[in-house]
């Protein structure tokens, strides 16, 4: 029962976060929310701060676990190619974007608050919650590309997130410019196969004179 009632809390603040940032978000609103109480959520997580962070980290340390997953298995079967690689960072967060089950399009709102934040809380958000992986696809990306520096790497995976981030959100965007004339919806598969397509070629130019 306390897990159901911290996880419901958990689910009307990513909604409340999402939908009001941070400063504008009350525990009032979230725990209307949750069905709740205001004391079961200062209870649970004491300060707002503290909830904020505890809902934020939650996704990411899902995302994670599931990047790591596809690393590992890639290595299981051989040298992964960067495709491969930018497939495995882009996939679980793109995916939970377009699963409305799981919430994704209210994380893809806060994730791309936070991570655009220059304020010190979003800065130590992000680094507590993305440093670790993000330092590990960093190799990954430089192993596969012969003579990328270091650097290189580091903003080939900064615009590659960034992407990512870009497309978390089901905002409707492309087919508003495509208007009058929309195109049928894709697949998730489509999407992620373009991106990494894209970056690739990118990331592969980087290390091109001129």
């Amino acid at each position: 029962m306390r897990r159901d009632s911290q996880e419901a809390i958990l689910d009307a603040a990513e909604v409340v976060f999402a939908e009001s940032g941070f400063h504008g978000a009350t525990t009032r609103a979230i725990a209307e929310g949750a069905g709740t109480n205001v004391a079961l959520i200062h209870y649970y997580f004491g300060t707002k701060d503290a909830l904020f962070e505890t809902v934020f980290a939650r996704r990411a340390g899902a995302i994670n676990a599931e990047r790591t997953a596809r690393l590992d298995a890639l290595h299981a079967r051989g040298r992964p190619s960067l495709e491969q690689v930018l497939d495995a960072l882009l996939r679980p967060t793109v995916a939970l974007g377009h699963d409305p089950d799981r919430g994704g399009a209210h994380y893809a709102r806060l994730v791309a608050h936070v991570a655009q934040g220059s304020d010190a809380r979003s800065r130590r958000l992000t680094a507590a919650a993305y440093d670790a992986i993000a330092h590990r696809f960093i190799d990954e990306i430089a192993a596969t590309v012969p003579g990328l520096s270091r650097a290189q790497a580091v903003h080939a995976y900064l615009n590659t997130i960034a992407i990512g981030i870009a497309l978390m959100a089901p905002t409707g965007r492309a087919q508003g410019l495509l208007a009058p004339h929309p195109a049928p919806s894709e697949p998730l598969d489509t999407v992620l196969a373009r991106a990494v397509r894209f970056v690739a070629a990118g990331i592969r130019a980087l290390d091109r004179p001129g």
